[in-house]
């Protein structure tokens, strides 16, 4: 009988941050050939989550094969002046041999806080017995600061509480995230808007001439109108994810905005990043059924915003384009803003496939460019489970 080596048992915890969840590690825990970036580290990390997976089920991993919950995240001391830890976050692939390392996830950054101080990473000094602790926060995919206001009691991460989140089925204790200079600035003159506009026409190969608003604030978004597509903004998860030909147009969207976003080169490099740019389509306020069953009335909320994440509508609304809706919505002329109601705004209430968010952006003008200097949402966190995650010897 053959001997096959045992597993590695490598030190690290499952949590749920906002409507995402992912496996955590501090970066000493990783295998030696996984602290640094490369071919071992993204071997391991598919393999924790159990990619590739054919079946799209990850039975033989942590992952929940759902663009939510395939995710992992590295955490360690941060040697930026002013940062207490750097956060890395890897978007694993469902059904291919791929990790996508090309942005943030805004969803679990409201759990980088709690893992930091719960491990140690942030001096004890920082850390008050009772009340919020300020976690400054070094996004290492994208290089930006995240300050994560945690609440603490008796010393300790405080994880219960009555804020409720739509998408997210219990309450918990309510974290507010601040992303500051949110924007990548890729675009013209150093403009969060890739192109120099604040809208374009986006010519899409078998869909035709779309009003389009392209965006790098929290995470480069592309932004079409649902009535330009045919839908009207209130869909949910099964009219989109079960019809391939309209997966098949919003990857289209996608490749033609990354391809005038300046973010690759040529269609086929689509394929390499998976994660960004993210596709959404707004709407005016509009009367709908939440997938819970829940009434969302459209006089409660400001406009309706659907989003795709690697290939699929998202259950909720990712944190990263919560804070590209918030931007766009504050800057006039934008599909966002109009679909909103035009004018000027320092934040909104969207409506989203699980209910509605409120998100706030700072923005003004520069030397002609528009600027955000910071956005602002609550979310929540908690762990799920704590120990190790045991991994196969390939």
């Amino acid at each position: 009988m053959p001997n096959f080596a045992p597993q590695r048992r490598i030190p690290a915890t499952y949590m749920r941050g906002g409507t995402s969840k992912g496996v955590f590690f501090r970066l000493e825990d990783l295998p030696e050939d996984a602290r640094v970036p490369g071919p071992a580290r993204d071997a391991l990390l598919l393999r924790v989550i159990g990619s590739p997976d054919p079946y799209g089920k990850h039975t033989d991993g942590m992952g929940g094969a759902t663009s939510s919950t395939s995710k992992c995240v590295i955490i360690s001391k941060s040697d930026v002046p002013g940062h207490d830890v750097d956060y890395l976050y890897g978007q694993v692939a469902i059904d291919s041999a791929f990790v996508d390392w090309s942005g943030n996830c805004g969803n679990l950054s409201s759990a980088v806080g709690p893992f930091a101080i719960a491990n140690g990473l942030v001096d004890p000094s920082r850390v008050p017995v009772n009340g919020n602790c300020t976690v400054r926060i070094w996004q290492a995919n994208i290089g930006k600061t995240i300050l994560a206001h945690v609440p603490v009691g008796n010393g300790e991460v405080q994880e219960t509480g009555d804020f409720e989140l739509d998408g997210v089925t219990f309450p918990a204790a309510e974290i507010v995230l601040e992303f500051l200079d949110p924007s990548d600035d890729e675009g013209e003159g150093g403009s969060m808007f890739p192109t120099g506009n604040v809208l374009d026409t986006l010519d899409v190969p078998g869909v035709g001439a779309l009003p389009a608003t392209m965006i790098t604030a929290g995470i480069p978004t592309v932004f079409v109108n649902a009535a330009d597509i045919g839908f009207n903004g209130t869909e949910l998860q099964p009219a989109i994810n079960e019809d391939k030909a309209t997966l098949a147009r919003m990857e289209a969207i996608r490749v033609a905005g990354a391809l005038r976003m300046g973010l690759i080169g040529t269609a086929q490099e689509a394929a390499t990043r998976q994660h960004t740019p993210k596709v959404a389509f707004v709407a005016p306020p509009a009367t709908y059924a939440a997938s819970s069953g829940k009434r969302i009335d459209a006089a409660d909320i400001d406009l309706n915003v659907r989003a795709l994440s690697m290939g699929k509508l998202h259950h909720a609304m990712m944190g990263t384009a919560s804070v590209a809706i918030a931007t766009a919505a504050a800057v006039p002329g934008t599909v966002v803003n109009l679909a909103a109601g035009g004018g000027t705004r320092g934040a909104v209430r969207f409506g989203h496939p699980s209910g509605t968010l409120r998100v706030g952006a700072d923005v003004q003008q520069a030397d002609g460019q528009w600027v955000v200097t910071k956005a602002v949402m609550s979310r929540s966190a908690r762990v799920l489970m704590e120990g190790t995650v045991r991994v196969p010897r390939e």
